[in-house]
C-alpha cells in the first residue's frame, strides 16, 4: 500500500524533510536531504482543486460548474492556494491603483518625492 507524502510532523506539526529514496525494483536506496516541490505542501483538498482547475484549463466558469461552487468561492480557493505556495495574493490591479494614488498625492503636493519613493518601494 502506498501513502501520500507527509509534509508536516504528526506530532509537532513542523515541516518534515525527505531523507531517503528507495527503488522497489532493484532495491537501491539513496539517503540525503531532498527538497519537495511547493505543490507537495498543499492539502489533499487543495490538490484536488488544482487538478480540477487544470482539467478545466483555468476556466473559472467551468470550475464553478464542475465543483458546484460560486465564482467568489473559486477565487477564494485560488487565493488560499497561492498563499499556501508562499506567493503574494495581491492582484496587480490593486498594486496599480496604489501606484496611481501615490502619484496623484505627489502631484497634489500631499506628499514629498521622498515619501512617494518610500511608499512605492513598500508595495
Amino acid at each position: 500500500m502506498r501513502y501520500s507524502v507527509l509534509t508536516s510532523c504528526p506530532v509537532c506539526s513542523n515541516a518534515l524533510h525527505v531523507t531517503k529514496l528507495h527503488c522497489s525494483h532493484c532495491h537501491t536506496t539513496i539517503e540525503n536531504e531532498f527538497k519537495l516541490s511547493k505543490i507537495a505542501s498543499l492539502s489533499p483538498e487543495q490538490l484536488q482543486f488544482v487538478e480540477t482547475f487544470l482539467i478545466c484549463r483555468g476556466n473559472i466558469k467551468e470550475v464553478e460548474k464542475e465543483l458546484g461552487i460560486s465564482y467568489p468561492t473559486v477565487r477564494g480557493k485560488l487565493n488560499d492556494i497561492v498563499a499556501a505556495l508562499g506567493y503574494d495574493t495581491e492582484t496587480p490591479k490593486k498594486s496599480e491603483r496604489n501606484e496611481k494614488k501615490i502619484v496623484s498625492m505627489l502631484e497634489n503636493g500631499e506628499i514629498t518625492p521622498e515619501e512617494a519613493i518610500k511608499l512605492l518601494k513598500n508595495e
